[in-house]
């Protein structure tokens, strides 16, 4: 009994004395956030400053400031039942368990055992036998238990903690990632299916236009005052128009489908009902909050990599030291069961063991060489990320700028296309012209029209790329009725 409990302060003396190591030598560079090339401010808005990652920063509902209540509420089934986030979510609780496991490393692992072993041997002694016999069959039972556990001398065990969960953290931004992307997505489809629905029935209102002008142009023709062909030009006009109308709704029915994935549901089970895009886009503060761009979650999981990248160096570098492990078991054996438990039968074995390669063909250099690399791609994918999130904000903002005055001017354009057709019809209802004149001029109307809410269609879905550029929703964004301008 008193060797038994002689192991336990051997124990408590070889797990103090590699607690103590274990803080002292932690192996590899300390993780330091790398730079990134950033102008000192955007081209159309000079308010910026570097970024440091605030994934975890809330968002809000962003999608409120366009005042469309049927895109909130498909907005808020993405949450529910898109399939892309769900997926994302269940990589983020594998990292997270990757996390619970490499921390099991940092702790001893206490194991049981039980075996019953019938064997026999052979009576002799030397190549020739004294006596030659068997004795007779014998059975052994065991019951043990094991404690094992490699010390963590040189923080390998430490850095691949660290590489986990940081690791873990980076899924947590990709799971951002994919919802800011999917309810993104899912407003500008929205958005760009509006806009069908009013070039719909703008063609509708024309399609009953052209028919009034065809019906003016028969009875005009059977009265002999013109020529056949003018009838013909006018019922060209109506079909053509017609078939405008009617190709539209093919990309309407994608859109519609599109929708219906991104809310993890069946494209048959949705319908949206046509209705009228907004009439008004999101006021963006002239002077954007820095932390904005910080938000993106992007660049939190590609700045995250680069850390759990940092840490395999150390993981790498520790594989040049020799491990210790400390082990230590206690057990019963005896050949009779009954008396298997009784105090003779007890064993006991306890001590460290200090083991390393001496060779390994240059397995090890290469080992670090390939973390040292690694860390070096993620280092250039995180400034990747940020140089392409600048690009993103430019391309948006620079869209919304210069959509704003092309809509100015495109709705001077149908503002004059419009009075040119009511000239041309008047002027061809008096007879001064040809219907030529009033297909051309008519032509030229819808045309412009239909520019005119492509463009309300581009600065919509620019408006939510600036959004989704900037990471999400922002505090005091408003929308105001004379955006449009």
């Amino acid at each position: 009994m008193t060797k038994a409990l002689g192991m336990y302060p051997l124990m408590r003396t070889l797990a103090l004395g590699a607690a103590a190591l274990t803080a002292a030598c932690n192996l590899g560079p300390e993780y330091v956030r790398p730079s990134a090339q950033v102008p000192a401010a955007y081209k159309a808005d000079a308010n910026w400053k570097p970024a440091t990652p605030q994934d975890q920063a809330p968002r809000g509902p962003w999608w409120e400031v366009f005042g469309d209540p049927p895109l909130t509420a498909l907005v808020v089934q993405v949450e529910v039942s898109n399939q892309d986030l769900a997926a994302a979510a269940a990589k983020l609780r594998e990292a997270q368990t990757l996390v619970q496991q490499a921390r099991a490393g940092l702790f001893p692992s206490l194991s049981g055992s039980a075996s019953v072993i019938r064997s026999q041997s052979t009576i002799g002694s030397g190549s020739v036998p004294v006596s030659v016999g068997r004795r007779a069959p014998e059975t052994t039972e065991n019951i043990g238990l094991s404690l094992p556990w490699e010390i963590d001398l040189w923080g390998k065990v430490a850095r691949q903690v660290e590489s986990s969960r940081a690791s873990a953290q980076a899924s947590a931004a990709d799971l951002e990632s994919v919802r800011l992307s999917a309810q993104a997505t899912l407003a500008q489809d929205y958005f760009l299916l509006r806009v069908l629905d009013a070039q719909q029935r703008l063609l509708n209102e024309t399609v009953a236009a052209y028919e009034r002008a065809l019906t003016i142009t028969q009875n005009r023709y059977a009265a002999g005052v013109v020529a056949q062909v003018d009838v013909a030009l006018a019922q060209a006009q109506l079909k053509t128009t017609q078939a405008q109308a009617i190709d539209l709704g093919v990309r309407r029915a994608q859109l519609e489908h599109a929708i219906a994935v991104l809310i993890g549901r069946p494209p048959a089970d949705l319908a949206l009902a046509p209705a009228d895009p907004p009439t008004s886009l999101p006021v963006i503060p002239a002077g954007l909050p820095s932390t904005l761009l910080e938000r993106r979650p992007d660049i939190a999981s590609a700045e995250r990599r680069v850390a759990a990248a940092n840490a395999q160096i150390g993981v790498a570098r520790a594989a040049y030291f020799p491990t210790l492990s400390l082990s230590a078991t206690l057990g019963y054996q005896s050949t009779d069961f009954s008396k298997l438990l009784s105090a003779g039968t007890r064993y006991w074995s306890v001590g460290p063991t200090l083991a390393g390669p001496l060779f390994d063909a240059g397995l090890r250099r290469a080992q670090s060489a390939q973390a040292v690399a690694a860390y070096d791609a993620s280092v250039a994918a995180y400034r990747q990320s940020v140089l392409v999130a600048l690009r993103e904000v430019e391309d948006n903002l620079s869209a919304l700028h210069i959509l704003a005055q092309e809509a100015l001017a495109q709705e001077a354009a149908v503002e004059a296309s419009r009075r040119a057709a009511q000239l041309s019809l008047n002027q061809y209802k008096a007879g001064t012209v040809s219907y030529l004149n009033v297909v051309t001029a008519q032509a030229a109307q819808l045309a412009n029209a239909r520019t005119a809410l492509d463009i309300l269609g581009r600065r919509l879905t620019a408006s939510v790329g600036l959004i989704k550029a900037l990471g999400g929703g922002w505090e005091g964004t408003s929308a105001s009725p004379t955006a449009r301008r």
